[in-house]
């Protein structure tokens, strides 16, 4: 390599962020403030109510409770940077900084995914084998669960971030983005990336496609066996809850596809910000809220956790 490609390998990338108008930094840095800090809280109460309590130790808590944590440290990846970005003048990361922040963030958002489908798996198993739920659900199949879910993400993460360092930066190392992602830096880069964009096709529609029609064959299992409750408020009740379970599902699954499956020549910017946010800000603020929070048995740890008091099965 080099001169030139030496000294243009040891420059920082330079984070554009989410807008280049100085007028709309403020705006964006109070928005995004309130919405990190509404997901952050919201997950920690989570995490901490599971804990506490002795009535949420079923295998539905146990996931949700490792969901909320890694939605805490995937939104914990971007955000603080963005928001320091919006308000800073020197917007800059080294390759190094860049390869971490990617690496976390691909291994927690595929740990999110991944957990979905765990979470989906528990209530078709719940509701179409109810006498086979403690023997299929242990707590067991549950830790199983969720260790190869994390395991998974790491091994995808490292993969794609070995490949990733030995790209070659020769041009400009300004990224249209609020962070390090793929799609903007394969952009940037001079070298061959048809080796890069072969794997998210293959490897990373695995840990992405694949789970998402997992949820999608367990909802639609739920929803048949929904229909022949005899309870008409029981189903309208059961309806409302696994739409709006899908309605998340569907805004994560559906801004992570359109941004990534698509080659890299047809990438727009302005557009991959746009989904980048629903499913790096928005999705993890709202999964307390579908998943937890019209719980009442989550309710009533949560409403028992602030007096500081420990809950029993009575509590709920």
């Amino acid at each position: 390599m080099d001169a030139t490609n030496e000294s243009s390998e040891e420059a920082p990338f330079i984070l554009l962020g989410l807008t280049t108008s100085p007028g709309q930094r403020r705006p964006l840095f109070v928005l995004f403030l309130v919405l990190y800090v509404a997901g952050i809280l919201g997950n920690g109460l989570i995490v901490a109510a599971i804990r506490a309590s002795s009535a949420l130790h079923a295998p539905m808590y146990f996931l949700l409770a490792h969901l909320s944590f890694a939605d805490l440290c995937f939104t914990s990846v971007t955000v603080p940077k963005m928001l320091a970005n919006l308000l800073a003048h020197d917007r800059s990361i080294s390759l190094a900084g860049c390869l971490t922040q990617m690496y976390f963030f691909f291994a927690l958002g595929v740990t999110d995914s991944c957990l979905l489908a765990a979470m989906a798996y528990d209530r078709y198993v719940a509701i179409r084998h109810p006498l086979h739920y403690a023997t299929r659900m242990s707590r067991a199949v549950c830790t199983a669960l969720v260790a190869t879910a994390w395991l998974v993400s790491h091994l995808h993460s490292l993969l794609h971030i070995l490949l990733m360092a030995r790209l070659s930066f020769c041009s400009s190392h300004q990224v249209p983005h609020f962070f390090c992602d793929h799609q903007p830096l394969l952009r940037l880069s001079c070298s061959d990336t048809r080796h890069i964009q072969l794997l998210i096709f293959t490897e990373g529609a695995a840990v992405v496609v694949t789970p998402f029609l997992l949820i999608l064959a367990s909802y639609g299992a739920i929803a048949a066996a929904v229909l022949r409750l005899p309870s008409a408020s029981g189903r309208l009740r059961a309806v409302s809850t696994c739409g709006s379970h899908l309605a998340v599902v569907g805004l994560f699954y559906g801004t992570v596809i359109a941004v990534y499956f698509q080659p890299t020549s047809r990438y727009e910017a302005e557009r991959g910000r746009v989904a980048t946010v629903m499913y790096t800000v928005v999705t993890p603020m709202l999964n307390p809220v579908i998943y937890s929070l019209r719980n009442r048995d989550v309710q009533g740890a949560l409403r028992a956790l602030c007096p500081g008091r420990r809950i029993s099965a009575a509590d709920s």
